[in-house]
Formats: C-alpha cells, sequence, structure tokens
C-alpha cells in the first residue's frame, strides 16, 4: 500500500510532540474532524510510549516508523519499530465489564484501547522490524 505521509522518530518520549504536530499536520490536510486526529493520536500515542518504555526499557535512538493515509471514510495506519519482537494484540482478552479499576491487572489498557478503537489491526515480525497495521474509522 502507498501510505500519504511517512515520518521516521527517534524511540524517545520527548518525541511525542513531532509525532503529534506530524499527524495534526495530516489531518488537518486531509480534512479529517478533529475526533479522527484525537482517535489516531491516543493510539499512536500508546503504540509509541509502549514501544520506548517497554521495548527498549528507555529512551534510545532507535528509528520509529510512522506512515498514514485516508481511504474515504478510513485512516490506515503503519507503525513500525525496531524493539524485540512483541505482539500487542496476541494475549489481549477481551474487557470484563464488571471489573473495576482496582481490581484489574496493571498493564495492558493502553493496548486494549487500542484495539477497541481500531476497526481492524494486524501484526508482523518482518526484517528485524514489529509492523502494526491498523485501520480507524474517520467518522
Amino acid at each position: 500500500m502507498n501510505y500519504d505521509r511517512v515520518a521516521q522518530f527517534l524511540a524517545r518520549l520527548d518525541q511525542l510532540r513531532p509525532m503529534q504536530l506530524f499527524l495534526e499536520a495530516f489531518c488537518t490536510d486531509s480534512g479529517l474532524p478533529r475526533a479522527a486526529y484525537l482517535r489516531l493520536n491516543l493510539v499512536l500515542e500508546e503504540l509509541f510510549t509502549n514501544t520506548v518504555k517497554h521495548g527498549h526499557r528507555g529512551d534510545c535512538d532507535a528509528p520509529v516508523w510512522i506512515a498514514v493515509s485516508r481511504g474515504g471514510d478510513t485512516l490506515s495506519v503503519l507503525y513500525e519499530d525496531k524493539a524485540p519482537p512483541f505482539n500487542p494484540y496476541a494475549r489481549l482478552t477481551e474487557p470484563v465489564v464488571d471489573t473495576t479499576v482496582s481490581m484489574r491487572k496493571i498493564g495492558g489498557l493502553g493496548v486494549l484501547l487500542t484495539k477497541e478503537l481500531a476497526a481492524t489491526r494486524d501484526y508482523a515480525y518482518l526484517f528485524g522490524r514489529n509492523r502494526i497495521r491498523l485501520t480507524l474509522a474517520t467518522v
């Protein structure tokens, strides 16, 4: 697939703001509503933060690639990093609605959130990269 915009960031938490500006410019140029930008930003912020904190165990100069494209009512997203192989969706279970936040196991809520916000998601480890492909609704 050809993506409308592609950017590379370092796996450092101080790169969150440049990533947000990249996404905001894409959404503005694509005429996407603010709600779509907020969903896209939330999903990518969660993936990026997990890459830095858990994949690399802190800030480093490893690359993270983000590619985005709009096709009608959907956004296509490609997220890649060079952290050790990890499929965030492999062991994800459906939320238990009667479980309170204090009773839940710590961690995993962000990945669950990205799963719920994405219409589709696909993971692969290819050529030394974690690759996550997502589609999100634009409305």
